[in-house]
């Protein structure tokens, strides 16, 4: 009796490993499904690095979901989802409850530079604004500033840049970067604060249309204006700079931290560079001459 149930206890063991194994075996760097959340502020070059991956890994399925930036990491944190996009610093608080919940060491992967824009219609008189004249606006009844709504990234990266708790600011609201780019024209007295990667692809038709619908405000700080072209934002000293980064709560090497590699690594970062942002990870390229 004794050898039966040793017997039954042993094909219930090897029953479990090989369904962990078959677990394990549908979710590997180049098989099986993911889904990532991202804010819509750079929804675009998440797209774009994941089509890359799945043309690459035809039996990967990555699904990009947006959803606001906040909202997000709770799903992280709470296991709704493996990986997350973010922008702002986390606060000593959520790295805590990160450590608890997930019990990784905090690493965040980072691989592109955005930017937050403060643009208004083509035929504005406006041409630039301070950084003085921003925070005084985030303080006004007026609420010159529409954001593309609360708990966004645009928002909490405002705030954190000026110390301030988004609570603590007054602005106007209109749902999705585009909406706001493509709405402006109907509140001329307004400035619309967006992402850079809303408008930044290249040879994107609705990139294009926005550019040509907007204007890109300057930003005064100190005795300088800078804009978002160029060496200001290769080298973060425009302003409202900020670095993308992937976060996981993947804890070995499956299809989510396969991805976050490949995103920071140089066929990722051309495709980061082919969206019209700035590589984090900067590859030399060396030619040989014979």
């Amino acid at each position: 009796m004794k050898k039966v149930f040793c017997v039954v206890v042993a094909s219930f063991a090897m029953m479990c490993s090989c369904s962990k194994d078959n677990t394990r075996e549908l979710d590997l760097p180049n098989k099986g499904e993911i889904t990532i959340e991202t804010d819509g502020s750079f929804k675009s070059v998440t797209d774009a690095l994941a089509e890359r991956y799945t043309a690459l890994n035809p039996k990967t399925k990555i699904t990009v979901v947006e959803k606001k930036e906040d909202l997000g990491l709770l799903d992280l944190l709470n296991k709704k989802t493996r990986v997350v996009v973010m922008s702002r610093e986390l606060s000593d608080k959520e790295k805590l409850a990160y450590d608890q919940r997930i019990d990784l060491p905090w690493k965040p992967a980072k691989f592109a530079a955005d930017a937050v824009l403060f643009v208004v219609p083509k035929d504005s008189p406006l041409e630039s604004i301070s950084m003085e004249d921003i925070l005084s606006e985030l303080k006004s009844d007026k609420k010159r500033l529409i954001f593309d709504g609360i708990n966004s990234s645009n928002l909490n990266f405002v705030a954190q840049k000026f110390q301030k708790k988004p609570s603590d600011l007054k602005f106007s609201i209109i749902n999705g970067n585009e909406n706001v780019a493509d709405q402006l024209k109907n509140f001329p007295d307004k400035i619309g604060v967006i992402s850079y990667n809303t408008i930044s692809r290249p040879f994107g038709k609705e990139a294009e249309k926005l550019r040509n619908e907007l204007k890109v405000l300057k930003i005064i700080k100190g005795n300088k204006a800078y804009d978002v072209s160029g060496d200001h934002l290769k080298k973060m000293t425009y302003p409202f700079t900020r670095v993308l980064y992937f976060i996981t709560n993947e804890s070995y090497y499956g299809l989510g931290n396969a991805f976050i590699r490949f995103s920071c690594q140089q066929l990722g970062q051309i495709i980061v560079e082919k969206e019209g942002l700035q590589p984090y990870n900067i590859f030399n390229r060396e030619v040989q001459m014979r």
